[in-house]
């Protein structure tokens, strides 16, 4: 059994940067989708956003719904730059040096400024995930990251819609369409095995609140037994530490085992049972078979069965008895007196 290392993922944000990209498209920069993507990679120890908030103020109630500390940096009147670059390489480094089990920094920008920073943070062993907006990304700063997810490629949540075969509750229905999205973002990772307890954790990293004992479970693996009777994953067992893992779940189920028709067989070469047979002619005695392999009834009308002649056999000739012991001599004591 592989052992599994937990991502631990420090964002820093320039937010600077990101108001060049989507200061023309109509839509407004969603935080939401940002943290949706990222929570699915690894659990979000540190939030830092870096701007001059008296030209985003716009933006500040959003971020702060979401838990990111915003770095205030006032424009400098003389030049017109500010200093959020700078403080932003300042405080990566120092969370590098000082904070060993953060192994992955997320830079929100696409600034070339910052390649100097990527690198150095490579150099330490850390994964750097850049993200940024395609008009105001560099390509030296998207080359140079071990990953980079541009902004537009964010979709919003997925609306997954879940079909059962009997009644279920709401509570259980919120909780079935969690456990496929959180299987969702494990194969959007490239996750090869997905245990029982990766996909836990990954739904309480999507939702902090989850328990299993909130919707009447014992234990996880018996949440995930109901999902696998109601159709939604399918289970297999570890042979080595009788753990569960999900092989397959969603529409993955429908491809493999597909929804076989009652009336139509599994091989199209191979005849059902159920398949439609020639019709049967009803027996009737007064008129012949007409099938051609079978032969013809020779019996006459009347039903008195007709007896095939003998086979002629050649005559044998008869002996008499006498001279048929004549080859055989017996003592003169068991002959016959006369």
């Amino acid at each position: 059994m592989v052992m599994v290392i937990d991502k631990s993922l420090a964002i820093f944000i320039d937010f600077e940067n990101l108001a060049l990209g989507f200061s023309h498209p109509k839509d407004r920069f969603d935080i939401e989708r940002v943290l949706e993507r990222l929570v699915e990679k690894g659990k979000i120890v540190c939030k830092k956003a870096y701007a001059d908030w008296s030209r985003f103020a716009l933006y500040t109630g959003p971020l702060h719904e979401a838990a990111i500390e915003l770095i205030e940096i006032p424009k400098r009147s003389q030049s017109g730059k500010n200093s959020a670059d700078i403080r932003l390489c300042v405080d990566a480094m120092d969370l590098a040096y000082s904070k060993d089990h953060i192994n992955t920094f997320v830079i929100v920008s696409g600034d070339s400024d910052f390649s100097p920073l990527v690198s150095k943070l490579k150099e330490l062993g850390k994964h750097v995930i850049g993200l940024g907006m395609q008009p105001s990304t560099s390509d030296l700063l998207r080359d140079n990251c071990d990953e980079f997810v541009y902004y537009e490629d964010l979709v919003p949540k997925e609306h997954i819609s879940l079909s059962f075969a009997g009644p279920v509750p709401d509570t259980k229905r919120k909780v079935f369409t969690l456990l496929l999205e959180s299987l969702l973002a494990l194969r959007r990772e490239n996750k090869e095995v997905m245990w029982s307890s990766i996909i836990k954790d990954t739904m309480k990293r999507k939702k902090p609140s989850f328990n299993e004992s909130y919707h009447g479970y014992r234990s996880f693996s018996d949440f995930l037994e109901d999902a696998q009777k109601a159709g939604l994953v399918k289970l297999e067992t570890d042979p080595r530490s009788r753990t569960y893992k999900v092989s397959l779940f969603g529409a993955e189920l429908e491809t493999v085992f597909p929804k076989r028709d009652i009336d139509q067989p599994d091989n199209p070469n191979k005849k059902s049972r159920l398949s439609k047979k020639s019709p049967i002619p009803p027996k009737n005695p007064d008129k012949e078979s007409e099938t051609p392999n079978k032969k013809k009834d020779s019996s006459p009308l009347n039903g008195i069965p007709e007896i095939p002649p003998l086979l002629e056999c050649p005559a044998m000739p008869v002996q008499s008895r006498d001279e048929g012991l004549e080859e055989y001599s017996f003592p003169t004591r068991f002959k016959k007196s006369s």
